[in-house]
Order: C-alpha cells, then sequence, then structure tokens
C-alpha cells in the first residue's frame, strides 16, 4: 500500500526520471537492474525536503558534470513501491534503511553508498563531489 497519492509524488519522481533515471516499480526490476554488468547508481527517493534541496539536485549535477559515470541510473521510490524499495535495501546491506539515499554497485556488488544523515548534514557541493569521486573511482 501506497503512502502517499499518485500525483502527489508524479513531480518528485519526475525530478530524476527527466534526468535519465528510471524508475523500477518491481522487485524483479531491481534485481535485474542491480545484477547488470557494469555500474549502476541506485537512488532511493522520498517526500522529504533532504531530497528536494540535496539529494536529487546532487544527483543531477554530478551526473550532468562527470565526464565519467555509471552506466544505468535507476531510482525507488521510499514510501510508495514498498517490494522495489526493500529488494533495493537488501542489496545495500549491511547499511540501514535510509531515505533519501544513495548507492552505487559495480557488476552487482555495492561500491559506494551515502546514507541520509550524510544528505541532511552536508552542503550540497559536497554531496556533489562525494559522488563524483566515487564515479571517478568506480565508473
Amino acid at each position: 500500500m501506497a503512502m502517499y497519492p499518485e500525483y502527489m509524488v508524479a513531480p518528485i519522481r519526475e525530478d530524476l526520471t527527466s534526468a535519465g533515471f528510471e524508475q523500477l516499480m518491481t522487485p524483479e526490476e531491481v534485481e535485474q537492474a542491480i545484477a547488470s554488468e557494469g555500474t549502476v547508481l541506485v537512488a532511493v527517493n522520498s517526500v522529504c525536503g533532504c531530497a528536494a534541496a540535496k539529494a536529487r539536485p546532487a544527483l543531477k549535477m554530478a551526473v550532468a558534470a562527470s565526464d565519467k559515470k555509471p552506466a544505468k541510473l535507476v531510482t525507488v521510490f521510499a514510501g510508495m513501491e514498498q517490494d522495489a524499495v526493500a529488494k533495493a535495501r537488501e542489496h545495500m546491506l549491511p547499511y540501514p534503511p535510509s531515505s533519501p539515499s544513495i548507492a552505487l554497485f559495480k557488476n552487482g556488488e555495492l561500491v559506494h553508498m551515502i546514507e541520509r544523515y550524510h544528505i541532511e548534514g552536508s552542503e550540497l557541493n559536497r554531496i556533489v563531489d562525494n559522488l563524483q569521486g566515487a564515479f571517478e573511482e568506480y565508473c
């Protein structure tokens, strides 16, 4: 059961999908994306203020400004497609569930994780730098 009406989250989804992120709706889609060859950036999107003010802008800025970037950009929405989010979070263990959060996978393995407290407590440019450093190292 979804926590928010779709009309409320549609523009929040679009913030990332318009920047090239694929919205994953099912656990199968999540499994397939993360298991794919190469690098996959998974954004756990959310309606909270720090997702709007920091996480989504940082994701878009880092991807737009980087020469090296993940082969695949995907997103799941906390509070909406709960099974898809749960499957993504299984792959993010041992990190506790948090939203927003950002995970980078390479050949199915978690190689970089940005948790909510890294997002909430940071300047926007620090999050962008963090992402770009991970892209540089793993992509």
